[in-house]
């Protein structure tokens, strides 16, 4: 019984892949983006192909994300056997289960955006990626605060149906200008160095960090003061503060994984801004792409993190 969820997750994984293929060739389920043509080059670099994946590198490098998440529920199958760790991420925990099935669902939603080029496809990526990195934070500030394993999962499914819900009608930004997978980034590495040097007035000080994570991707803090309508949403650095009242009861080891997430991840992203038309990098009939690049070093990262949050002990 033990083997249940790694067996379930390896069954939905090739039953998403055959449903995939079969739709693929019986239904027109594959669309166009809008402004896009078979033969021309997607936004990502890719020329679009008229067969059921329409970036063909760039869907199928998403069976990283899976391969990925199943590994994660293969380890945590195998801790099962042993349960005298109090750490959440070792066995098959709701919190451990929940992260893997995250990273792992982000391969078959960017595949589906990828894949079908459809408003549907493009909205399930969005939910997909808003699952994996809200997870991060609300690990750390739930611990902070004190949070019952019940209060945790209440308020994650609550953020992510109401993105979910919101996001349908009104696109990824929710209609507001506000960016919840780039926003959830700061938040994470507010409340983890909140989370490791955690003070009274560092608490309220912590939200500082988030001008330096904007700044790591490109968003300035000249530029945040003198538009402050535009990025409204800083405001919510300081939210890992408000629902942080505690120090934490835990410790974590940050090298190597902690590190190697960030590298891989900050790589990633850089790699990832070379993955669209009219950058040197692009050449869209290449095997080798470099958003496709970014998914597997994505996924890599989802894998160091997973292992950082392994480490963690009681203090």
């Amino acid at each position: 019984m033990h083997q249940k969820p790694f067996n379930l997750a390896l069954v939905l994984s090739i039953v998403f892949m055959l449903t995939y293929i079969t739709l693929g060739f019986s239904t027109n389920i594959i669309g166009l983006e809008p402004g896009m043509t078979i033969g021309g080059l997607s936004r990502w670099c890719e020329r679009v192909s008229d067969g059921i994946f329409r970036e063909p590198v760039n869907a199928l490098s998403n069976l990283g994300f899976m391969f990925v998440g199943l590994c994660m529920f293969f380890v945590l199958t195998k801790d099962e056997k042993s349960k005298n760790t109090p750490n959440q991420f070792h066995g098959l925990t709701t919190v451990a289960k929940v992260y893997a099935g995250a990273a792992l669902f982000l391969g078959p939603g960017s595949m589906l955006m990828h894949g079908t080029h459809t408003y549907w496809g493009q909205w399930i990526d969005n939910v997909s990626m808003v699952m994996y990195i809200t997870l991060p934070w609300l690990i750390n500030v739930s611990e902070m605060g004190r949070w019952t394993s019940k209060h945790f999962f209440r308020t994650y499914t609550f953020i992510v149906l109401s993105f979910a819900g919101v996001s349908w009608f009104f696109g990824s930004d929710l209609g507001i200008g506000f960016d919840l997978f780039g926003t959830s980034i700061a938040l994470w590495i507010i409340s983890e160095t909140l989370f490791s040097f955690w003070s009274p007035a560092f608490r309220w000080a912590s939200g500082l960090i988030g001008f330096v994570v904007a700044a790591v991707f490109g968003i300035m803090p000249a530029e945040i003061f003198t538009n402050l309508v535009e990025y409204w949403w800083i405001i919510l650095f300081w939210l890992p503060a408000v629902l942080s009242p505690k120090q934490p009861e835990k410790k974590r080891t940050y090298s190597p994984w902690f590190f190697l997430g960030m590298f891989s991840y900050i790589t990633a992203f850089i790699i990832w801004l070379q993955g669209v038309p009219e950058t040197q990098y692009c050449r869209p009939d290449s095997l080798i792409q470099p958003h496709g690049i970014w998914h597997i070093l994505s996924a890599l990262a989802t894998w160091c993190f997973f292992k950082f949050l392994r480490t963690e002990k009681n203090i």
